[in-house]
């Protein structure tokens, strides 16, 4: 039975499709090390609180703009929804005006109808006789008389 360690060092052994197999050795990675030095040190410790000073300030005005766009738009909500509250009460004040107008017509409509009904009798009351024919006045020869003179 064959180790994983085996198997792996066995499969990169063989060279690709298309390739031939020159036995190079494959080269291993890069170490990483630490460099000592005074300037060196310092450059690069510069380089990093800059990269992190620029990095901080870019957050801090992301995090600004963000708070305060989240800000106007809570501000912006408000204010509309105030404004939908206004309209709707001035829009229910509107509708009972309305109502009291439309009954105001109503009774007053009724009253002319009671009138108009007792009309016939007022008249009756008051001497007036219902017209039996047509009616026309001629004042062709109409002569003032000079009674109040």
């Amino acid at each position: 039975m064959m180790s994983s360690a085996t198997a792996r060092s066995v499969r990169s052994r063989v060279a690709p499709a298309g390739r031939e197999d020159d036995n190079r050795t494959t080269s291993s990675r890069p170490e990483l090390q630490v460099v000592a030095g005074g300037k060196a040190k310092k450059d690069s410790e510069n380089l990093a609180a800059g990269i992190f000073s620029r990095i901080n300030t870019v957050s801090v005005v992301h995090v600004i703009i963000a708070v305060i766009f989240l800000f106007a738009a809570l501000l912006g909500s408000l204010a509309l929804r105030t404004q939908m509250v206004q309209n709707s009460f001035q829009q229910a004040q509107v509708q009972a005006n309305i109502s009291k107008l439309n009954q105001d017509v109503e009774d007053d409509e009724a009253q002319l109808d009671s009138l108009q009904a007792s009309l016939p009798d007022r008249a009756q009351k008051m001497g007036m006789v219902p017209q039996s024919g047509p009616l026309s006045i001629d004042l062709q020869g109409y002569q003032p008389t000079d009674k109040g003179q």
